[in-house]
């Protein structure tokens, strides 16, 4: 079965996963109620989740040993805690890539417990992922690649940083 969690021993990593559950939950609701009433749902929800990704990108800058540098970029991002909530399979990550693929996303675990599948599944999937194209946004020196989801029903997401080819290291 596709999203199953496979580490379900660690119960702060269970929390931690519930947490974001909770929040995929919020944020559905949250477009559900939009649309609903007729309002630009896409479009408020993009620009809102981009512009959170926005602060999250200024936090990990802050925290970020090596300015500019790839490497310290994605162990910042995604620490020990997150690759364990996501089952995060990490496939690179050099000054030039950082090639990740996701086991599991306790967010579409919220969304498809609210009814969302198919398309309505991963366009929610591509609002969210707009808070790590904020993120991305705010390190001019890379760029941001989603490939194939687990809401489009693929068994992992694939999401991958590239250091710009103009930017020197």
């Amino acid at each position: 079965m596709l999203n199953q969690p496979k580490n379900v021993n660690e119960e702060l990593i269970n929390k931690l996963r519930g947490a974001i559950h909770h929040r995929g939950l919020w944020m559905g609701l949250l477009l559900k109620e939009m649309k609903d009433r007729g309002l630009d749902w896409e479009d408020i929800g993009r620009k809102a989740i981009f512009n959170c990704g926005c602060l999250h990108g200024k936090e990990i800058e802050n925290k970020m040993d090596s300015n500019g540098g790839l490497v310290s970029f994605g162990n910042t991002f995604f620490t020990e805690e997150i690759r364990k909530i996501f089952e995060i399979n990490v496939k690179n990550i050099d000054e030039d890539s950082l090639k990740l693929e996701y086991g599991h996303c306790p967010l579409v675990k919220a969304w498809q417990d609210l009814g969302f599948k198919d398309e309505s599944l991963d366009k929610i999937c591509d609002i969210a992922m707009c808070g790590d194209r904020g993120i991305e946004s705010q390190f001019p020196e890379f760029e941001f690649e989603l490939g194939r989801t687990i809401a489009q029903g693929y068994q992992v997401c694939e999401v991958n940083f590239y250091r710009k080819k103009n930017e020197a290291k």
